[in-house]
């Protein structure tokens, strides 16, 4: 299982490459991988947004995202899970989040997979807030754009 809290941009190709290659390399056991990758997007509710924030409390952040993973794992027999997530300041195009998932089938891989997605987008404890043309404004977690 790896978990990681990035305050600076980075390639989840690489990312996820790399944790399989160390991780997996020795015991290549697992038949179905399912990897989300989410991006920003220049635009929210119909205005451009030139960058965002992503607030975060450390040690709270780590432990949801733990707790979220090990649920995973537990729930859908998952031989691995990785997931990364971005903090600070984003700019359009920038990786915000990549949730890959090793399982000995695709159902339980992509079931797994957009569990956790759903509850990252929901609940996780990341405060999200745009940075528009003109001023900025802070994003509730039941809108589309979170």
């Amino acid at each position: 299982m790896k978990i990681e809290i990035l305050e600076h941009s980075y390639d989840p190709y690489q990312w996820v490459q790399l944790y399989e290659q160390q991780r997996h390399s020795e015991q290549p056991a697992f038949g179905a991988t399912a990897i989300f990758f989410g991006t920003m997007r220049d635009y929210n509710e119909g205005d451009e947004v030139t960058a965002m924030v992503l607030e975060h409390y450390p040690e709270m952040t780590d432990k949801f995202l733990h707790k979220l993973a090990q649920q995973a794992v537990d729930e859908w027999g998952l031989i691995d899970i990785a997931i990364a997530h971005r903090v600070g300041e984003i700019l359009p195009g920038d990786a915000i989040v990549c949730v890959a998932v090793w399982s000995s089938h695709r159902k339980a891989a992509y079931e797994a997979n957009r569990m956790v997605m759903e509850a990252l987008k929901s609940q996780a404890p990341f405060w999200k807030k745009e940075t528009l043309l003109e001023g900025s404004r802070w994003v509730e977690k039941n809108t589309p754009g979170f």
